[in-house]
């Protein structure tokens, strides 16, 4: 009995450390949100604009065409077994996260399986016509109590890593860019790089096909993000709960009206990742696809000077937009019967 005592006391104390790395990594959460809030309220829009090398801006949106999708890159495919490759660093973290616990996994079923095999032929009832009358054993109860609180702890310390690596703190020079979520759309706003604001609906499937992108999942304006550099990624709502979440750069976050949430977001290489609005938000909730588009920090600077927005240090340096150069993307969505503009999608007018 002393012994048996004594395995459930080291089992407590197992659970004990889980729960006391947990808390303290929630407050390292709590701290890390803090701070950002903090930041956001002290960094000059200016100043957090002015991350690029003015000199790399390139002259007018000549600098700018809209980058075709790479088959199977940043977007769902056909019959796909695992989840999408990841293209920032808290994503490729946590696919490696996701393998180990597949191996873990994997495993622990292949022991329990194996103990089930051997209990089912070793102690047959043919092999064993008088049962055997043992009830306790104490060495077995240890090992099934701290095993399984060990391997929840090993599970447990990268789990929480990867919760923290989310909400670090944003750096100050980082851009801000604003999604907004609206019934049925996206708006993206771009505060330090001239206040505009980007209106994104779902393109038809006719034209999806024409331009080469996933059905249901492209749209007409994108939201357009420099590589490599930190986003500050906050995320609103117009009317009602909304989600913005784009499962390749292993980002998801709520959108929730009179709240302003962030998220720090970086990602790794160019491309057009795509995601969709993850929270319930109404009827035409599955028609507000989210499209996002990387570029290197010369091509957004065009970008952003094509869209009518400012770039700090631009005009020292003597970089002007081309006035003679229309936006590459228009504010307003152009799309005659474009989900969210006000119709359901031509293609399916009963869903």
């Amino acid at each position: 009995m002393k012994t048996l005592g004594f395995h459930r006391i080291v089992a407590s104390i197992a659970m004990a450390f889980a729960l006391i790395f947990g808390s303290q990594a929630a407050l390292a959460q709590d701290a890390a949100e803090a701070t950002s809030t903090e930041q956001l309220e002290s960094v000059d829009p200016a100043q957090a604009a002015d991350v690029a090398d003015a000199d790399a801006v390139v002259d007018g949106s000549s600098g700018y065409t809209p980058m075709a999708p790479t088959e199977g890159i940043g977007m769902p495919v056909d019959r796909g077994l695992d989840i999408q490759q990841q293209f920032s660093e808290t994503g490729e973290y946590a696919y490696g996260l996701h393998i180990g616990l597949i191996w873990v996994m994997a495993i622990i079923s292949l022991f329990v399986l194996g103990l089930m095999l051997y209990t089912m032929f070793r102690f047959r009832r043919s092999a064993n016509p008088v049962p055997s009358k043992t009830s306790h054993n104490t060495t077995i109860e240890v090992i099934w109590t701290v095993v399984p609180a060990l391997i929840l702890l090993g599970i447990a310390i990268p789990s929480i890593t990867l919760l923290a690596k989310q909400y670090e703190p944003i750096p100050k020079d980082a851009i801000t860019i604003k999604a907004t979520g609206y019934q049925w759309y996206w708006g993206y706003t771009y505060p330090d790089n001239g206040d505009f604001e980007i209106i994104s609906n779902m393109l038809d499937d006719k034209e999806a096909d024409a331009r080469g992108e996933p059905r249901q999942l492209a749209v007409d304006n994108r939201m357009v993000v420099p590589v490599g550099v930190p986003i500050r990624l906050q995320t609103t709502a117009a009317d009602v709960i909304h989600s913005f979440a784009v499962p390749s750069l292993w980002f998801k976050h709520d959108a929730v009206p009179g709240r302003l949430n962030e998220k720090i977001l970086i990602v790794d290489k160019p491309g057009v990742y795509y995601g969709q609005c993850s929270e319930l938000c109404g009827a035409r909730h599955a028609y507000m696809p989210i499209t996002v588009e990387a570029l290197p920090m010369d091509k957004y600077n065009a970008w952003v000077l094509a869209q009518g927005g400012s770039i700090a240090g631009a005009s020292e340096a003597g970089i002007e937009a081309n006035p003679e150069a229309a936006p590459m993307q228009e504010p307003e969505s152009t799309v005659e019967g474009a989900a969210g503009a006000g119709e359901f999608p031509v293609e399916n007018p009963t869903t």
